[in-house]
């Protein structure tokens, strides 16, 4: 293995933990400050919201996103293209999937 591919390998490791450990941050109901949009809220606006249930969900759609980065190196290590392109579309869904369950419906208004 070349080090340009074990120093990709390394890096995209040390950047999903730091996911993880923002995830499990998130999945025990503290770290709001961490989401953006709400950080920036009126503590006014923010006291409307069950910020743990938010944070919970914040964390259930960040944990598959860190747990799945090194699939990018991995891929690239194997020269298997569509294990990036899998790891985008992974990531875009969840994005989209997170944007509108937690814009609509008004879920998580206490």
């Amino acid at each position: 293995m070349p080090v340009n591919d074990l120093v990709g390998l390394i890096i995209t490791i040390l950047l999903g933990l730091v996911v993880v450990i923002i995830a499990l941050v998130l999945l025990t109901g503290r770290g709001s400050f961490l989401i953006a949009g709400f950080n920036t809220l009126p503590e006014e606006e923010k006291e409307k919201f069950d910020r743990q249930a938010l944070c919970r969900f914040m964390g259930k759609i960040t944990l598959p996103i860190g747990v799945l980065m090194p699939l990018v190196a991995i891929g690239g290590i194997l020269q298997v293209a569509w294990l990036s392109v899998l790891y985008a579309l992974i990531v875009v869904s969840l994005t989209i999937f997170a944007i509108v369950y937690s814009n609509t419906g008004h879920r998580f208004r206490k």
